[in-house]
């Protein structure tokens, strides 16, 4: 049961991880000030804003409609890698 348990703790994180969006360098990265504000003239209401572990701009917020949102952007090209949306 202790073996269960220990590789169930072990494993965990990573069923929970976030895409990996680039593998480019840092300084081919987008200026995340300007990302932000380039997202809140789209219409974005951002509440956080980090780098993740794979290597991607996530946010937590609401998009135009008010609907709550997590995006996952590339930090290269700016698009979005992975969108949850709750209506």
């Amino acid at each position: 049961m202790r073996r269960l348990l220990l590789s169930l703790a072990l494993f965990a994180p990573l069923a929970y991880a976030g895409p990996e969006c680039t593998t480019a360098d840092a300084s081919q990265w987008q200026d995340q000030g300007k990302f932000q504000e380039d997202l809140k003239a789209q219409g974005y209401k951002i509440k956080v804003f980090k780098v993740t572990d794979g290597n991607c701009y996530e946010i937590y917020g609401w998009d135009k409609e008010g609907r709550k949102v997590e995006i996952y952007f590339d930090p290269v090209s700016g698009k979005a890698v992975k969108t949850e949306i709750d209506d």
